[in-house]
């Protein structure tokens, strides 16, 4: 048995509870790409439920809780579990166009993996320079990855259904 906690795995979540992906399909249309392969194999690997909760728009308690409540776990305590921060100011460097566009979408849709077509991208880039993805969800997990590389990155909801993504090459 996995203990669902706000560092749980997606990957691992799905393992030990398959039943999981359809309830959080259905709590969440946005949770629908759980069902391509590639995302399977890759990201969620290495996003959490923190992540999860961005993407869909939940605090992370309130996820966290609708998924233990599902498997029979107890409740999380709040203080376990840290809410939403607030967002953050665009960066000045934003002003500056886009060397490189990416559609996520699109690259999921061509069962392409949006982390590894990111990275490759981005090291064809100078340093300094920007590059933009546009989808349909945040992309919580390669937002994570990126800023650990070291790269300035900032995202934004558009419009319903429409975020971009920038990064700034370190």
């Amino acid at each position: 048995m996995v203990e669902i906690t706000p560092k749980t795995k997606v990957h691992d979540l799905l393992e030990a509870y398959p039943q999981l992906e359809a309830f959080l399909i259905d709590l969440n249309p946005k949770y629908r790409k759980l069902k391509n392969p590639i995302l399977r194999r890759t990201v969620a690997k290495i996003a959490t439920l923190t992540q999860v909760a961005k993407i869909g728009g939940y605090g992370v308690a309130e996820l966290v809780n609708l998924l233990r409540k599902e498997v029979g776990q107890p409740p999380m305590e709040a203080e376990e579990a840290p809410e939403r921060t607030e967002e953050e100011a665009p960066p000045l460097w934003l002003s500056e166009e886009p060397a490189t566009i990416l559609d996520a979408n699109a690259l999921l849709d061509e069962e392409k993996n949006p982390l590894a077509e990111t990275a490759k991208a981005l090291r064809s880039l100078e340093s300094g320079e920007i590059l933009l993805i546009e989808s349909d969800f945040l992309p919580a997990p390669l937002i994570d990855t990126f800023k650990e590389q070291g790269h300035e990155v900032y995202s934004a909801q558009e419009s319903p259904g429409h975020f971009l993504t920038y990064i700034r090459k370190s």
